[in-house]
């Protein structure tokens, strides 16, 4: 890697604006004067008041691209630098990962180079350090069980088996079933013990499989001897449960013997608390290889969660192969200074792209399917979609007047257009391919944050509103989310969205799952107009939020912070009437992407928060135990 000749150091007063100032410093270490550039930082502060800056020209911002030119004449000399202001902030930084997440020059002879960045300082104001995430953690019983079980009455052993392996008699299904949870087990820790061996083995202790159709499809019973283990099943998803509840039971026993202990007699009787206990990934801001995915996908099935919601697509790419419309994930997934979508969210001199072919799909879809994980699709429409009409501009309205709206993200004019006829025909093609790819019954459709006064600028949206007798971005979006529920339906998937799918007189409640993000008084809204609901409040399940106030704390705060207790504490059930509980269908983790510029933020941000959300997701109010969840969630594996 060839060293870097400039560094863009950033630091954020709280005074010298409505919402503070950034002070901005560029470095130059080259070996020659530097003048005739311009740069470029990305930031999810994003500047509003193009002419509230010092020393320096604003030249133009896109989203969360901000583009600057020195003052005429200006050069920085070879271990020179210079220094400018930048105020006009759209709102406060409260944490270190609010400023610049990438920059680069723009040269005179229109050459881009890349510019190091640090995390934002603070200046003028104490920068506390974060606090720690987890207590030391107490055990009530010594076992390492995650997410832990409804019931249990056990009694620990002094040693442990070698190994566990299927007892003689044991069908094909049980012994795939132990040769499945043994492979995930090796994927995620890779130079562990394995706990289990499809040999008899002298040192070891077998495993004994039952089919109970007495317990629900989840549900499994462990029954300890010293002799043998007794599994009993209801289902297949039950006995994936069961053996993986066996794997932690003898990893945490073999590596922390003073801490965990594997028991030698009693039982396990256990269930989830919910049938949809998910995780979102969000791939359009930053892209995950599918290896990541795969490991992320193991990941869920170690904590037990059923259920991997995909964003596939959002303003900053189409992650999606889709054979139709090979632009989408050319035109619409490249990013860089001199692509059609420019850099955002930590991109800088060098293009980014990166997409998951078909075939990329299938191996993960069948790996899910495998470990008893649904793949819930989203393509996030009619907002979010500027890479969209990026790679497809045949889908907007050519008199439409740009810059007409823009997103809370920043994005101008970034949404589908219900009135334009193509966009009803590129659609229908995408979800022939998708329903392809996909099995699960859902297919997410996104339908959130579209800016209100979308559309009203446009002469075929305008018409059609006439045609229809509706008024107003949001009646229009109904219009438009029951047609895409039409084709849906024609193609035997259900509709699932965001909350704000419900607004303007929503879609049918039959057949619709809505998942309440906004805040946790929205479940209950939606519930009570008939939706299925799915919670997953910013609040608590959001693992981009900060996990502290301290300015040292990596991550959003739109929501507030999430400290991992809060996180662990919250019941979803909250203040549901009882008549209502039945349309509360689980809950789910999101993970954005925003701040994940590498892999250590996301193991911070999403650790120990993901487990935490696994066990309210399992297990009974009344199991929960803050100070035992602490004392195992270090065990827990990371991306």
């Amino acid at each position: 890697m060839q060293p870097v000749s400039y560094r863009l150091e950033a630091s954020w007063q709280p005074d010298g604006g409505p919402f503070g100032r950034f002070t901005f410093t560029l470095f130059n270490f080259s070996a020659a004067p530097l003048s005739g550039f311009r740069v470029v930082y990305t930031s999810l502060t994003r500047v509003i008041d193009p002419k509230a800056c010092e020393n320096a020209v604003f030249l133009r911002r896109n989203a969360n691209f901000h583009e600057f030119a020195p003052p005429e004449g200006l050069a920085i000399e070879s271990g020179g630098s210079w220094t400018f202001t930048v105020s006009g902030l759209h709102r406060n930084a409260r944490h270190c990962t609010d400023g610049a997440k990438s920059a680069y020059l723009t040269l005179a002879d229109g050459r881009h180079v890349p510019v190091a960045v640090s995390d934002l300082l603070l200046e003028n104001a104490v920068s506390e350090p974060p606090p720690v995430r987890l207590p030391e953690g107490e055990l009530d019983q010594p076992y390492a069980l995650q997410p832990w079980p409804a019931m249990l009455e056990l009694r620990a052993g002094t040693g442990f088996p070698v190994v566990l392996y299927p007892a003689a008699g044991a069908g094909q299904d049980e012994i795939a079933a132990v040769a499945t949870v043994l492979s995930m087990f090796h994927r995620l820790f890779p130079a562990a013990h394995a706990p289990f061996s499809l040999a008899t083995s002298k040192q070891g202790r077998p495993v004994v499989f039952t089919a109970d159709a007495g317990l629900a499809a989840e549900a499994y019973r462990l029954e300890f001897s010293e002799a043998e283990v007794r599994l009993g099943y209801g289902g297949s998803a039950g006995r994936q449960y069961g053996l993986t509840s066996l794997a932690q039971l003898l990893d945490g026993a073999r590596n922390h013997p003073g801490k965990f202990r594997f028991p030698t007699s009693g039982t396990i009787s256990d269930k989830p608390r919910y049938g949809w206990r998910g995780c979102h990934l969000d791939v359009s801001r930053q892209f995950y290889p599918a290896t990541n995915v795969a490991r992320l996908i193991d990941i869920l099935a170690w904590f037990k969660l059923n259920i991997f919601h995909w964003h596939l697509t959002d303003d900053e790419a189409w992650r999606l192969e889709i054979k139709a419309f090979p632009e989408l994930t050319t035109l619409g997934v490249l990013r860089g200074p001199d692509e059609a979508l420019l850099p955002q969210l930590g991109n800088g001199a060098e293009p980014v792209g990166g997409f998951y072919s078909q075939a990329d799909v299938k191996a993960i879809v069948a790996q899910a399917s495998a470990l008893h994980i649904d793949v819930v699709p989203e393509i996030d429409i009619p907002g979010h979609s500027a890479a969209t009409l990026v790679a497809l501009p045949d889908l907007s309205d050519g008199q439409e007047a740009p810059e007409s709206y823009h997103s809370v993200q920043g994005y101008p004019n970034n949404a589908l257009n219900p009135a334009v006829a193509f966009t009803y025909e590129f659609l229908e093609k995408v979800f022939d391919e998708m329903v392809e790819l996909f099995p699960s019954k859902y297919l997410h459709i996104g339908g959130d944050e579209v800016a209100n006064g979308s559309w009203l600028a446009s002469p075929l949206a305008k018409t059609l509103m006439e045609q229809e007798g509706i008024s107003g971005t949001f009646a229009l979006q109904s219009y438009f989310l029951k047609r895409v529920k039409q084709m849906l339906t024609a193609r035997g998937r259900k509709l699932a969205g965001w909350n704000e799918v419900a607004h303007g007189g929503g879609v049918s409640t039959e057949d619709t799952l809505l998942m309440a993000w906004e805040r946790p008084e929205v479940g209950i809204e939606l519930a009570r107009e008939g939706y299925d609901v799915v919670m997953t409040p910013g609040q608590a399940y959001y693992l981009d939020m900060a996990q502290a106030d301290a300015w040292q704390e990596p991550g959003a705060s739109w929501a507030g912070t999430a400290t991992p207790a809060h996180t662990y504490g919250y019941e979803a059930e909250g203040e549901f009437p009882e008549d209502l509980k039945p349309r509360l269908k689980g809950v789910q983790a999101c993970i954005w992407s925003e701040h994940y510029l590498s892999r250590s933020y996301f193991n911070r941000l999403v650790f120990p928060r993901l487990p935490a959300i696994a066990e309210a997701a399992w297990t009974p109010k009344a199991a929960k135990d803050w100070l035992r969840f602490a004392a195992i969630a270090p065990l827990s594996p990371n991306l």
